[in-house]
């Protein structure tokens, strides 16, 4: 059902022809295009982003920033565009979304923790449901090889696919990450108690390390900060540091300047759905050539 209103939705506008993509891009977007009504959020972007990169993605509310790093997983739908991760179109309605989405994390402002589970299974809910649909998946073909190879002749039989883990295994690793995953964060201790207990900084700290969970290949991070008290902010933002030290791809919406100055590999700044200006830190905040930038950072910095 929502394939066929994806697919009624994007009838319904004539799409820039697709272009092809490069190869040496972790993710790309060509010709990105978002509307809401007759309002223009995403104005023809097309930008490529490599594996290592640490992008902070930086202007003004109303930019265009969050629907920016939404589009990227598809969590909006492009009016317009194509979106390319790792060599698949997901905006290609043959493509499974929620497959590639596996290795795409996305941290959001509010947490979105589930509030009736404890921290434990906030973590482990993914990895498991994601490994079991997996095992079901498998069987369920094997079933299939089964029973087409009682009808096929010697030296014909196709082999069965290899099922190297059981339900209890599943669980029982993805508990193990859990747990691995809030020592490194210092709240292994938290582990049966519920996210309502918790400050904003943990709980951003957990919702991290939820992602993490899922050994995605790229973080997506929505304005992690911009829920936090003031004195929580540092504890987030040295976790999602370690992050970029370890050299995890990730793309971060922030209105951190200095730890984007600090951390990235690459700012871009957004004005009325544009990207108006890009490069390295110490040519953004060091030299602003866009006079809608210096007119920013004049009342950020």
């Amino acid at each position: 059902m929502k394939n066929a209103e994806k697919a009624s939705k994007f009838a319904k506008t004539e799409k820039t022809p697709v272009e092809p993509y490069d190869p040496a891009a972790m993710l790309e977007v060509q010709h990105l295009t978002k509307k809401f009504g007759d309002l223009t959020v995403l104005d023809d972007i097309s930008e490529k982003i490599v594996q290592g990169e640490k992008v902070a993605v930086i202007g003004p509310s109303g930019s265009g920033k969050s629907t920016f790093l939404r589009c990227l997983n598809v969590l909006e739908d492009p009016t317009d565009g194509y979106v390319f991760f790792e060599g698949s179109n997901l905006c290609d309605l043959k493509v499974d979304i929620n497959l590639l989405r596996r290795r795409m994390g996305m941290v959001f402002q509010q947490f979105n923790l589930f509030n009736n589970m404890n921290v434990l299974k906030n973590i482990t809910l993914a990895p498991v449901h994601v490994g079991l649909q997996d095992l079901r998946k498998a069987k369920t073909k094997n079933l299939f090889i089964r029973i087409a190879n009682l009808f096929r002749g010697e030296g014909k039989k196709k082999p069965l696919i290899p099922i190297e883990k059981s339900a209890k295994e599943i669980k029982e690793e993805a508990k193990e990450n859990a747990m691995r995953l809030l020592e490194r964060i210092g709240l292994a201790d938290k582990a049966n108690v519920y996210p309502s207990t918790l400050s904003g900084g943990q709980r951003q700290r957990i919702a991290i390390v939820r992602a993490l969970a899922m050994n995605p290949k790229v973080m997506l991070f929505d304005e992690p900060t911009s829920a936090l008290d003031p004195e929580m902010v540092g504890e987030v933002l040295e976790l999602i540091k370690e992050l970029a030290d370890e050299g995890m791809t990730m793309i971060i919406v922030t209105h951190e300047m200095g730890f984007a100055r600090e951390v990235a590999t690459r700012v871009m700044f957004m004005d009325g759905g544009k990207i108006v200006e890009q490069g390295p830190p110490s040519e953004i905040f060091g030299n602003p050539k866009n006079d809608r930038l210096k007119d920013f950072l004049s009342k950020v910095l």
